[in-house]
């Protein structure tokens, strides 16, 4: 099921229960930093399933070891996820080129997110875009309004709105918009600039960083404008309830 688009202003806001994946665990970092990490789930497909079991939609998922050395490295958990769940999931993390894009949707995966590409080789996005409808999502991750990129561990200088107006044209299906400076953080994310991006273009915008309640939910609801809203480590911890979440979104 696609994420609706910003122009159809329905209630409905998809939530993304986020699976980061390092050394074969599901993990959280905070601030994207690797060595932060706090190990949640050593079986990612149990972990997957749990949210499937609690009723979300989709399933974000992200290769962290990949995010830094530029290709897939934890393909096996995701494949094992793949095969477990029964609901679309969406991978970012080390893909960056044509024929990764091409074998990770081949093994069933419903969208990949483009990340660092989407800075260094726009054209690729377009093309994969062009190539795969739908299935193609770009990753805009900013410190301050300003991108970074390999995993968070280069800054741009490239604005995250101008970015994103870039691939108006191209077909994209979402934009991943994630605030490092509230990822893992627990503090609420930046609604602000994530409505003012959503705004600013007419692909769906999906928040990701920081959304840590179902108060923040709510919020980023509020401005119906957004499409969607990724979290991770407020549902490891509890302070998320995803079948409450799920119901409340729906409500």
């Amino acid at each position: 099921m696609p994420p609706q688009t910003q122009t159809d202003k329905v209630p409905l806001m998809i939530l993304y229960p986020a699976i980061d994946l390092k050394d074969g665990a599901a993990v959280r970092l905070v601030h994207g930093e690797m060595d932060s990490a706090t190990v949640f789930n050593d079986d990612p497909a149990a972990q997957a399933r749990s949210f499937v079991d609690a009723g979300c939609e989709w399933l974000h998922l992200v290769d962290l070891n990949g995010a830094f050395a530029g290709t897939p490295v934890n393909a096996a958990p995701v494949e094992a996820i793949l095969k477990a769940c029964d609901v679309p999931a969406q991978l970012g993390g080390g893909i960056r080129d044509m024929a990764t894009i091409e074998a990770w949707l081949d093994k069933g995966l419903a969208r990949v997110i483009l990340g660092t590409v989407a800075v260094e080789d726009p054209d690729l996005v377009r093309m994969a875009a062009r190539a795969f409808p739908g299935q193609v999502a770009v990753g805009i991750d900013a410190r301050g309004g300003r991108v970074a990129t390999k995993g968070w561990a280069e800054e741009t200088d490239v604005d995250a709105t101008d970015l994103a107006r870039s691939f108006e044209d191209a077909g994209v299906a979402a934009i991943i918009y994630t605030d490092i400076n509230r990822d893992g953080a627990m503090g609420g994310p930046n609604v602000a600039a994530t409505e003012a991006l959503a705004r600013a273009v007419d692909i769906p915008v999906i928040a990701s960083g920081g959304v840590s309640s179902l108060d923040d939910l709510t919020r980023l609801k509020a401005t119906g404008v957004i499409a969607g809203a990724i979290s991770g480590r407020a549902l490891y911890d509890g302070a998320i309830d995803l079948s409450a979440a799920l119901m409340a979104l729906r409500g």
